[in-house]
């Protein structure tokens, strides 16, 4: 006799397994290192920010908004694959425990996130509310908690309506109404704040009633959800490691490829040159990782004050951006026949090591131009030198040791 329950604990216990192979390999020392050297440094200039906290600050504004996307986005972590639409479907009626599992389990995983973010606004509460009492944001936090276990009973029962737009407009609609609950809650409205509960209750139960009414379980949109969801970390994964059942997508992008491609001479030594480049452009991973990488740093290198931090800033930036980008090594390593390309893997290596130099120092330029409009003309000096020192040392020191 088939039984839910103990499906679940399979599916999960296989999910864990592979989830934790792959968070050894992100949270590797490199990860660990910049993690806490990120922490230390916003731990740092929030106090300091706080300390100069303006008194017409919307606070209420940004907590009420981010607490409202922490509420709404409150996805159901199914583990349900492909092959379910065809072995589970005749077990449909018999599923209840396996979806309630599965509700369970999609709430445990998403409270850290709250209770982050609720120790991360503390500060912030109490300095633009002083006169509160620790009592009344804890009541934000209990609210905040109950807000999550019914945006996530509403997503579970809007995912057996098959009509895309009407998803949408019930998760805006919570959305807005999110927001509205805790900025009035933060702001001390709390009349207001539960005349928008009210609201949410009735979109909540409308939710309710509208999925009581859909026939069956809509198989084909939970197992697309959880594949989206689950191909998301596996590009993460693959950043710092192969990740064989990856479905990479590929991008044309043609103006850009012709751009980097055009430059490189057409001879078999540079084989790997133009391979590496045409990766990098059309991966869905390299190119997108890249550029993030080099706005987040920009905006650090921009908005703190201190020199000598946005300098370190710019390096670990660097050292982020030339990590990530190593893995284009073995971004081909499954595929077989470029094994018989007649090119020695010296030359591989080194049209790597070509590439990965001159992406860093786009990333340096980039940055001391940063330092240029923010008039820090010393710092456009300093990022340049520890640029091209640290190119030097990373490549020399690291790179060619790891490649070979």
């Amino acid at each position: 006799m088939f039984d839910s329950h103990s499906f679940y604990k399979k599916r999960l216990t296989s999910h864990v397994k592979d989830l934790s192979r792959y968070l050894r390999y992100i949270f590797n020392g490199h990860i660990a290192f910049a993690m806490l050297f990120f922490i230390a440094a916003l731990a740092y200039y929030y106090q300091q920010w706080l300390a100069q906290l303006p008194e017409d600050f919307p606070t209420a504004w940004v907590m009420g908004i981010v607490f409202g996307l922490i509420a709404s986005y409150s996805p159901v972590r199914t583990l349900l694959k492909e092959p379910d639409l065809v072995f589970l479907l005749p077990a449909e009626n018999k599923m209840g425990s396996y979806f309630r599992n599965s509700i369970i389990y999609s709430f445990v995983i998403q409270i850290y996130l709250v209770v982050l973010l609720f120790a991360a606004f503390g500060p912030l509460y109490f300095e633009s509310f002083p006169g509160r009492e620790g009592s009344t944001y804890l009541l934000t936090l209990i609210v905040l908690f109950i807000f999550k276990i019914w945006n996530l009973l509403a997503n579970w029962w809007m995912l057996k309506v098959r009509d895309a737009s009407i998803r949408y407009t019930d998760q805006i609609a919570r959305l807005l109404l999110n927001i509205a609950v805790f900025y009035f809650l933060v702001y001390g409205e709390m009349l207001l704040a539960g005349i928008t509960t009210v609201l949410f209750i009735v979109v909540f139960l409308y939710d309710f009633f509208l999925s009581r009414k859909q026939a069956g379980i809509a198989w084909e949109l939970l197992i697309e959800k959880d594949r989206n969801r689950s191909q998301t970390f596996y590009r993460f994964a693959n950043l710092f490691t192969d990740v064989p059942h990856l479905k990479t997508p590929i991008k044309k992008r043609h103006w850009l490829v012709s751009l980097i491609s055009k430059r490189v001479p057409f001879d078999y030594k540079n084989t790997f040159d133009y391979l590496y480049r045409i990766s990098f452009i059309r991966s869905g991973d390299y190119l997108g990782m890249y550029v993030r990488l080099i706005i987040i740093g920009g905006l650090f290198i921009y908005f703190i004050p201190n020199i000598w931090m946005k300098l370190a800033f710019a390096l670990l930036f660097l050292y982020l951006s030339s990590f990530q980008m190593m893995t284009l090594y073995n971004h081909h390593r499954t595929i077989m026949w470029l094994d018989i390309y007649p090119v020695t893997a010296e030359m591989r290596q080194k049209a790597l090591i070509k590439w990965l130099i001159q992406l860093i120092m786009i990333q340096t330029v980039l940055y001391s131009f940063i330092f240029l409009v923010a008039q820090e003309y010393y710092g456009v000096v300093m990022v340049l030198v520890g640029g091209f020192v640290f190119n030097y040392l990373f490549i020399n020191g690291y790179v060619k040791r790891k490649l070979a």
